[in-house]
């Protein structure tokens, strides 16, 4: 099999630069390890920035998105009692962000690529990128119960944390930063309206709180816990005893119960790998870079890398010139250690650290009046929110 650019991994990443390349009229191969259905019930992020929202539409992805995204032009802080919404369209020149959960994406892009694109493998697993340093890659797989070949002009690594892409880049020409962080986001799924119209990000002294939704009648919401911990350690009622206690407020708000359909512990990381490209070898996604998800940066930075592919692959094509394919890690990292940076931000700034002495918790409440009292402060988290401009 013989296309222009294999693509491991149909999670978001991987599927928009499908329909992305499609759209360019350059060919591609999809693979994924997984079936259909696992892929289109996989629970990830829920908040689309800005500049994604407008990339799903201009690749023709956004047509439900718009009807059944909910989009929101701001978030709540809470801490100390008190509340103070920060007003993203404001403080942006109008920007907002969409709820609208990754499953959905998912099924759209999948729908796209199925009518209209080219091969969509699914239950294809990748063995190895092979050649990576040459102007001829191959990913060798197996499909159906047989090895099989797919060469390539280029690859684009959307196969996460754990896939083949990035062990193909050797070892002595990489550079990898990391920061693992001592706790978790204990998650569940309610079927309960929200209590809430928009997203309540809290600090207490118990922990960090987050009130989310995935649409007006499904609720989702997260706990800080320690590392570690699981999930059905937790009873439904002590969850929500628990969410209570992190959101107080000084008013009469209240937060609604409903049945708990779902739980699940996230853990908490930074990570880099740098460089993001070798030979003909591109990392995108989860298999370059990962964020706490305080931020809700992780699809929106692998979205950024695709459109940054994309562009320069197009380019490449209309030009002759390799000159934004050389530039794709540099160009890349830009973004993403901004936003690193502002999902570190996010999450020393909620998040109570074990052994937090009190100057620690003065300083946290300080940062968090700052951003309640000073516009520049909220500015500066209106825009890292709402997204950083792609390439």
């Amino acid at each position: 099999m013989r296309t222009t650019v294999g693509i491991i991994g149909a999670g978001p990443a991987g599927l928009l630069l499908a329909r992305l390349l499609h759209n360019a009229g350059i060919d591609s191969v999809v693979l994924e390890s997984r079936d259909r259905s696992y892929v289109e019930r996989r629970q990830r992020a829920g908040i689309l920035e800005q500049g994604t929202a407008d990339v799903l539409r201009a690749a023709g992805a956004g047509a439900r998105m718009d009807r059944e995204g909910l989009r929101h032009d701001g978030i709540e802080l809470r801490f100390d009692r008190r509340r103070h919404r920060v007003d993203f369209p404001a403080l942006t020149g109008g920007r907002s962000v969409m709820v609208y959960a990754q499953t959905e994406v998912c099924k759209d892009l999948i729908a796209l690529q199925l009518a209209e694109g080219g091969p969509l493998l699914f239950e294809a697993e990748a063995l190895a990128v092979e050649d990576a340093g040459t102007d001829a890659p191959r990913v060798r797989f197996r499909h159906e119960g047989r090895e099989d070949v797919l060469e390539c002009e280029y690859v684009v690594g959307c196969d996460g944390f754990w896939g083949v892409a990035r062990k193909a880049i050797p070892a002595e020409l990489t550079q990898v930063f990391e920061r693992t962080y001592p706790f978790g986001w204990l998650g569940i799924l309610a079927d309960v309206p929200p209590s809430h119209d928009e997203l309540v990000y809290a600090r207490h002294d118990r922990g960090f709180a987050l009130l989310s939704m995935r649409s007006p009648s499904v609720s989702r919401l997260y706990l800080q816990v320690p590392d570690g911990t699981d999930a059905e350690a937790w009873s439904d009622e002590a969850i929500w005893d628990e969410l209570e206690r992190r959101f107080e407020t000084a008013d009469d708000w209240r937060l609604e119960r409903g049945p708990i359909t779902q739980k699940s512990v996230t853990p908490m990381r930074s990570y880099v790998h740098e460089p993001m490209r070798h030979g003909r070898l591109f990392l995108a996604g989860d298999a370059a870079h990962i964020v706490p998800p305080t931020g809700a940066k992780g699809l929106n930075l692998a979205v950024g890398d695709v459109v940054t592919f994309a562009r320069a692959l197009a380019h490449r094509q209309e030009t002759g010139s390799p000159e934004l394919l050389d530039a794709y890690s540099e160009t890349c990292l830009r973004r993403i250690w901004q936003a690193e940076r502002f999902s570190y931000d996010m999450t020393t700034l909620l998040h109570r650290a074990p052994g937090a002495t009190g100057f620690e918790d003065r300083l946290q409440l300080a940062r968090l009046d700052r951003i309640a009292s000073s516009r520049a402060a909220e500015t500066d988290l209106a825009e890292g929110y709402t997204g950083f401009p792609f390439g």
